[in-house]
This record gives structure tokens, sequence and C-alpha cells, in this order.
């Protein structure tokens, strides 16, 4: 491997911490928006998404450049795969949590709904878990902390099922709150697609450190 090479690949996977960092500032703002119906907070992260945006394209072309200039082969090019595919989830992260952010505006301008407000307080919490340790088996390519969030989708599938089960007794019981209740489940939905790329994420690091493709695999199930 060539000493230019090798900076070039140290400094993409700086790039990919430096989104991973961002994205998980912007989850976490959002959550803590909706909870907290916090309007500046959430106008805030609906503001930056463009420097996330912006850093995805950028790494991107990072991406491109080494795969022309340095035909990288065997590890070296799943590296650079990887991060390519990461990259891309990061940033669709990044567009679920200001649509998180979205939400919580219009939230915070109605009368909460008090049992649906602590239904979704659970789900935030798991699905924030698997961002941390996403992106800690990413840094630390460990597997085993990779594979501790693919179990755990499991558990966000299940509460978001149950989020759909009451919103609909929700409206049923009282149509004046359906906007709220569908705003609502708007967030739920997009917190399982967060868990969702998270998982994605974490079967690219069980690929990146064995090799072994495990997408569509229902063996850890």
């Amino acid at each position: 491997m060539s000493l230019h090479f090798q900076r070039d690949l140290e400094s993409l996977k700086k790039e990919i911490l430096l989104i991973g960092g961002l994205v998980e500032e912007a989850i976490n703002n959002s959550v803590r928006a909706l909870k907290n119906r916090d309007v500046a907070l959430a106008e805030s992260v609906i503001n930056k998404e463009y420097i996330i945006d912006e850093k995805e394209v950028q790494i991107e072309e990072e991406c491109l450049k080494i795969l022309a200039l340095h035909q990288p082969v065997a590890t070296d090019l799943r590296l650079v795969v990887v991060i390519l595919k990461v990259n891309n989830d990061l940033e669709r992260m990044g567009d679920f949590a200001t649509n998180i952010a979205q939400r919580a505006l219009f939230l915070s301008e109605h009368d909460p709904l008090p049992y649906l407000i602590e239904f979704i307080n659970d789900l935030p919490v798991m699905v924030q878990k698997m961002v941390k340790d996403t992106l800690d088996a990413l840094v630390k390519m460990d597997t085993e902390i990779a594979r501790s969030v693919i179990l755990a989708d499991d558990a966000v599938d299940d509460i978001n099922r149950l989020m759909y089960k009451k919103v609909n007794e929700t409206i049923v019981a009282d149509s004046s709150t359906t906007e709220r209740a569908i705003n609502l489940l708007s967030t739920s939905r997009y917190l399982e697609r967060i868990a969702d790329l998270s998982t994605n994420i974490a079967e690219d690091v069980i690929f990146m450190v064995e090799g072994n493709v495990i997408r569509h695999d229902t063996s850890h199930e």
C-alpha cells in the first residue's frame, strides 16, 4: 500500500466518523425536541440538515476518487465499498432526523396526546442506543457490538407495530386527535427506519471484518 493511498484511507475513515457524529447529534436533538416540545431545537435540526448532505457528497466523491486512482483490492476494496454504503445510510438517517424535527414542530403547536407521548418515549431510547452502538461498532470494527444491534431491531419493530394499533384506537375513540396521532405515528415510523439503517451499517461492519454478507440472512433471528 502506497503512503498516498494509506493517507487517503485514513482521511476517509475520519470523515465517515465525522458524519456519523453529526447524524447522531441530529437524531438526539430531534428526539429531545419531540419530547420537550422544543421549537428552537427542532428548527436547529432542520436548519443544519445541509451540513450532513454536503458531507455525504464530499465523502462519496472521495470514495470514487480512491477507487479510480488507487484501484484497491481485497480488504482495502471492501473498506471503500462499505464506507460508500455507510455514508449513504447515514445521510438517510439524517433525513429522518429532520423529518422527526418537522413533526416535533407541528406537535408543539397542539395539545399533547398523553398516552401516545409516553408510548413514543420508549422507542427513541432504543433507537438512540442502536445508533450509538452502530457507530461504536464502526469505530472499533467490533462484530460483537454489530450483532447486538441486529438483534435489537426486532424489539423496535414490535413497538412500532403496537404504536400503529394504539394510534388506530385513539383515532376511533376521538376523531379530533387524527392529525396529531398520525404525526406521532409518522415519528414512530421514522425511528423504525433509523433502526433499520443502523442494522444495515452493523451488517456492513460484519462484512468488512469477516467478509461475510449477512444481509437477508435469517440465522441471527
